[in-house]
């Protein structure tokens, strides 16, 4: 299976939230998926929770990857396309420390980064990476329901 590869830095400036979910938006629309499907909302949404986290409980610059698995094989119909595969985000930062899901309280305004991600993704989890880690998380296009809920993996 053919994987498209993006990726781009992040400063440690909450102000690239913003820009990592444009960012990501216009990677989706120029690898073939609608910009405005439901995968493009969760995949944004999920983004920009990953990102949020590696900027506020890092303090430090961090790497955000998407791999877009590319429809069928070269030189192969239709009818021989493989199903489609789930897409991946890939957060590198410069903490080892673990991700850590809090359980906020109704009145609380942050705490549900991971719990949103858990819910939304088909699978999540980390792994250390160099003197930091990488959070990852994988969303499977053809899932049209809202999944149930990943349990973390680590490799």
């Amino acid at each position: 299976m053919q994987v498209l590869q993006v990726q781009i830095a992040v400063a440690p400036d909450p102000a690239e939230v913003g820009r990592a979910r444009r960012w990501a938006r216009a990677r989706l629309s120029g690898s073939g998926y609608e910009p405005d499907s439901a995968l493009a909302e969760t995949l944004v949404l999920v983004v920009s929770e990953l990102v949020t986290n590696a900027v506020v409980h890092t303090g430090r610059p961090a790497v955000l990857r998407l791999l877009f698995p590319l429809a069928g094989e070269p030189g192969g119909s239709a009818e021989m396309a493989l199903p489609p595969a789930p897409v991946r985000i890939e957060v590198a930062d410069a903490s080892d420390s673990a991700p850590c899901p809090r359980h906020a309280g109704g009145g609380e305004t942050n705490g549900r980064g991971l719990d949103l991600v858990q819910v939304l993704c088909d699978r999540w989890g980390w792994y250390p990476d160099g003197a930091g880690k990488r959070v990852w998380c994988e969303i499977d296009p053809a899932d049209s329901a809202v999944p149930a809920p990943a349990q973390p993996v680590s490799a």
